[in-house]
């Protein structure tokens, strides 16, 4: 069997979790993977994708392509998210808290994942509902997307920060 070899990537690279699935034909069972990615540069841009084919590193391959298609920049707040928000994605819904700084990454196993990679250094989290790993980062990213900075709200209302953040 060939070695699964690629060139580093400036990006960081995460399997969240990898799936067998079968399928009956008349000969017997056809065995196929999925794999959950996870690609962010540890800057505030990360994304997700899903990859899937006959064998695991060619599912990851897939995976990582899918991911970096999909890339959203996080509005960041320091090491933190500027305000709490629920996320939501089918049957998955996380809390994204901010916390002080030195706090760490609180947050299960799909959601320590994605903030790591997004270079998010201090946050509480928590999911809701489903805990299946593609609802939970779905739901992630859904909050993620909806964060605004104070100086993106001003804009938009055509005030100032302080009259926001005061």
């Amino acid at each position: 069997m060939a070695r699964f070899e690629r060139e580093p990537s400036e990006f960081i690279e995460k399997v969240v979790y990898t799936n067998r699935v079968s399928k009956t034909v008349k000969g017997g069972r056809v065995m196929k993977f999925s794999a959950l990615m996870v690609v962010g540069d540890g800057k505030g841009k990360v994304g997700f994708g899903m990859g899937k084919a006959a064998e695991v590193p060619e599912a990851i391959r897939k995976g990582i392509e899918d991911a970096k298609k999909n890339m959203i920049n996080v509005s960041l707040s320091g090491t933190t998210i500027p305000h709490e928000i629920i996320g939501e994605a089918g049957a998955g819904r996380v809390l994204l808290k901010p916390a002080a700084p030195g706090t760490g990454v609180i947050a299960g196993g799909p959601v320590r994942i994605i903030m790591e990679a997004a270079g998010i250094k201090d946050i509480r989290t928590k999911c809701m509902r489903s805990n299946t790993p593609v609802n939970v980062v779905a739901a992630t990213f859904e909050g993620l997307k909806a964060l605004r900075t104070p100086e993106e709200v001003a804009r938009i209302r055509g005030k100032n920060v302080d009259e926001i953040v005061g």
